[in-house]
């Protein structure tokens, strides 16, 4: 039977794109447009560029379909859930080794960016509060951090007059570590961003390290220098996969830590969390009690109204997968990407910079030498021809001229797939291999699908 949605009038016509329509349309027709519109997105289980959530179960998806309407900020209209998230603060301080995580406080956030900002914002009100009382000006501060941070310092920094110190990655040092951080430092720094999974690579930075360093350097100065951990990815690795670093609250010097519920949390976008050390370490004046629909309440956050959603579904995979769940879909995220990676790092044009054993995210670069005729960007558009997203793209600062390509394992890519991916990088990498010439550019007339 002819399905009458595709001949509804409403969808014969052209829908305008900038304006809207005059009259309303039958709500199948409208769900039909707005459908196929997303249809001509990419297969999001086949992006391999981003660190987002892209899959959870059927129940999760039960409970983000009968909660969506809960407004997180609404805390006393919707008591429980704001509950639900002091639970799920108290359980990532736990996981984090809190020395008492009843003096904790954390919250949630829309994603690991906001929960950055919170962390430095923070860290700048206690260093003015610290200098204040010394009698000491407050208008030069500056944050430490290498180059190799998430664009989100950046902005911290520029929305909140804040001198950025980046310390350059180099081959000899490819992330911030106690060699070349105290260079950086002096009685205006506010705090040290150590990276728990670097965006670019995947590594850790060797946060107890970094920890000695400045322990070190307030010895010699009588400067207290905290750290704040981003751990956007690794914060939810670590713990399972790689439980005797030290890189938390372990580390007296480390006062904060973010991380994002919708990366390796396994929730989708967007939740993130921050958490404080102890509720000393988190400046009385950033806290706002609002009256809001009837009730008074303490907030924290750059963002007013947002979903409750996501918190729940937080707390309904700590309860459903357990800490041994955790680790066993963390361990399984992992061994898919260790065995990408000894596979990518066995063909003729590549070699690797990282292999997935810090958080299951691994790089790789062309070797010199290897090609004159095709680059990584040009293996990156075959690839997307075939619906995989594997990003390229320069490495940052001193080492701009090194161009890798990166990809993210998640939950949801299984071995099968990733034979499949590893068949088609093989199958590009020959044709490649096997072009004459440079590969034409895509406005020349033999683009290069054709």
């Amino acid at each position: 039977m002819t399905n009458p949605q595709f001949f509804d009038d409403a969808v014969a016509l052209d829908v305008p794109r900038d304006t809207i329509p005059k009259e309303p349309m039958p709500a199948s027709a409208a769900y039909q447009l707005v459908m196929d519109e997303a249809m001509l997105d990419g297969n999001a289980r086949l992006n391999l560029a981003t660190f987002v959530t892209t899959w959870m179960d059927e129940e999760a998806d039960k409970i983000y379909a009968a909660t969506v309407d809960k407004n997180m900020i609404d805390k006393d209209e919707y008591p429980q859930t704001a509950e639900i998230e002091r639970w799920c603060a108290q359980m990532v301080a736990r996981l984090w080794h809190a020395p008492d995580p009843n003096s904790t406080i954390g919250v949630s956030t829309v994603g690991s960016s906001e929960a950055c900002m919170l962390g430095g914002l923070a860290l700048k009100r206690r260093w003015q509060h610290a200098r204040k009382a010394a009698g000491k000006d407050i208008g030069t501060p500056n944050l430490v951090m290498s180059s190799a941070v998430q664009v989100v310092w950046e902005k911290f920094c520029n929305y909140w007059d804040i001198e950025a110190r980046y310390v350059p990655v180099t081959d000899e040092h490819p992330t911030l570590d106690a060699t070349n951080v105290l260079d950086y430092l002096d009685e205006n720094t506010i705090g040290v961003v150590a990276i728990m999974g670097v965006t670019y690579t995947g590594a850790y930075e060797p946060v107890a390290e970094i920890a000695k360093a400045l322990d070190d350097y307030q010895a010699k100065t009588g400067t207290d220098i905290p750290i704040h951990v981003d751990g956007a990815s690794g914060g939810f690795i670590a713990p399972f996969l790689q439980p005797d670093i030290e890189w938390d609250f372990r580390l007296e010097r480390v006062k904060s830590i973010n991380t994002s519920g919708h990366k390796y949390g396994l929730v989708y976008p967007g939740l993130g969390w921050v958490v404080w050390r102890t509720k000393e370490d988190l400046p009385e004046d950033l806290v706002f009690n609002v009256s809001y629909l009837g009730g008074n309440m303490p907030t924290l956050a750059l963002n007013f109204s947002r979903p409750g959603a996501q918190v729940l579904l937080q707390y309904y995979l700590f309860l459903r997968l357990g800490f041994q769940g955790y680790k066993t879909v963390q361990q399984t995220t992992q061994d898919v990407a260790m065995y990408l990676s000894k596979n990518i790092g066995d063909m003729a044009p590549f070699s690797l910079l990282s292999d997935g054993s810090t958080i299951p995210v691994f790089a790789w670069q062309l070797k010199p030498g290897h090609t004159s005729n095709w680059t990584l960007y040009d293996l990156q558009q075959r690839l997307r021809a075939r619906g995989w997203l594997i990003p390229a793209y320069p490495l940052p600062d001193n080492l701009s001229d090194q161009v890798v390509q990166r990809i993210v394992v998640r939950n949801g890519m299984n071995m099968d797939l990733a034979s499949n991916l590893l068949r088609d990088i093989q199958t590009e990498v020959d044709y490649l291999d096997s072009l004459d010439g440079p590969l034409p550019k895509p406005e020349d007339a033999g683009s290069f699908h054709h």
